[in-house]
């Protein structure tokens, strides 16, 4: 099996863990803004310090989107850590940030993602295996005697 070829919905997880990196870069410059216009000083937070977490972390998320783009799968656990993550801030703005529309939201793409990862070809495409491949190793294991 050609390693570099990942199944459409691994390519449409990809796209939406791209979207996530996105989001989080355009978080970021947002940060930025308010900590060179001076509102950042209101709460008495670093916008520089948190601008450069979040860069980190986006920068994974992007390179993880990138992955699963490239059929690399050595991406797709990252990627699926990164949606378990993100649901339990679904969860939080959900209940105690008082925002439901977009915890909801949230939770939703983040389970589409999921379950695009978890599909029978991703998960063998994640174990570097055709459907071929995966049938013959499961005849072998059938025919073998048991002991």
């Amino acid at each position: 099996m050609r390693l570099d070829t990942a199944p459409r919905s691994v390519l449409i997880a990809g796209v939406l863990v791209g979207l996530q990196g996105i989001a989080g870069l355009v978080f970021t410059a947002m940060l930025l803004i308010r900590e060179v216009s001076g509102q950042a000083m209101e709460t008495g937070l670093s916008g520089y310090g948190h601008a450069a977490y979040f860069t980190l972390l986006s920068g994974g998320v992007l390179a993880f989107a990138v992955g699963l783009l490239r059929g690399r799968p050595w991406s797709r656990t990252p990627a699926l850590f990164i949606q378990i993550l993100l649901l339990g801030v679904a969860w939080y703005a959900f209940g105690p940030s008082g925002r439901p529309v977009a915890g909801i939201a949230l939770a939703v793409y983040c389970t589409a993602a999921m379950l695009l990862l978890h599909t029978p070809a991703a998960r063998l495409w994640g174990m570097g295996l055709t459907p071929e491949e995966a049938g013959e190793q499961l005849n072998r294991v059938a025919e073998e005697p048991r002991r």
